[in-house]
């Protein structure tokens, strides 16, 4: 995503981090030493300790900067929306979408590395990722107003699961390029929330012969 870490570093700190994101997760946090991501930007690791106390605050930093700008990229895109709830929607689906192909490095580190933060730390990722899952589920619920708001915020986690499974897909190489990959993931993602709301509630279907006259 644009807010997120895809953009060129700008700072030796957004360097590190990006660094530290990518080795994490492709060798585990405790299989990373300081040195290492030292020399991944071309400095020492002592070095490092003038920009961050350890690589606790790097994953922390990670973490829970990934969860705050996603939330802030969601409300921007809600504010620029182009008026019509289709036109947000097309608009977060992008915004994730990008997230999910220029950061895959976080999206592993998430699901690998979360319980290791401490307990604040923690907490306040949940608290921004439940603000960001209610932003989608505002928005999806005014362009498919018929399923209830359950199963709208259902809806959602499974999208998100949709996107985020980037990391999975197989070697760079393997799959279709950037443009293609991002418009079949926002083809799948409106056609998942088109299916749950075309699908009936529980006991609709089993409703809808009664109001048959003569049935």
């Amino acid at each position: 995503m644009s807010n997120a870490q895809s953009a060129t570093p700008t700072s030796r700190r957004e360097q590190i981090l990006k660094e530290a994101a990518r080795l994490f997760a492709e060798r585990g946090f405790h299989g990373v030493g300081v040195d290492e991501i030292g020399a991944a930007v071309g400095i020492s690791g002592p070095g490092l300790y003038r920009h961050f106390a350890g690589k606790d605050a790097m994953l922390a930093e990670l973490l829970v900067g990934i969860s705050e700008r996603l939330l802030a990229g969601g409300r921007m895109r809600v504010t620029e929306g182009g008026g019509s709830p289709e036109a947000v929607l097309d608009a977060l689906i992008d915004g994730h979408i990008d997230f999910a192909l220029d950061d895959r490095p976080l999206i592993t580190l998430h699901d690998r590395e979360l319980d290791r933060l401490r307990e604040a730390d923690r907490k306040r990722v949940r608290q921004l990722q439940r603000q960001y899952v209610e932003l989608w589920v505002d928005v999806v619920r005014e362009v498919h107003p018929g399923p209830s708001e359950s199963r709208a915020r259902a809806a959602v986690h499974a999208v998100f699961g949709l996107l985020n499974s980037t990391p999975h897909l197989g070697r760079p190489g393997a799959l279709p390029g950037r443009t293609e990959m991002a418009e079949l993931l926002h083809r799948l993602a409106l056609g998942a929330f088109g299916a749950v709301a075309g699908e009936p509630e529980a006991g609709e279907a089993m409703a809808a012969p009664a109001s048959v006259p003569g049935a």
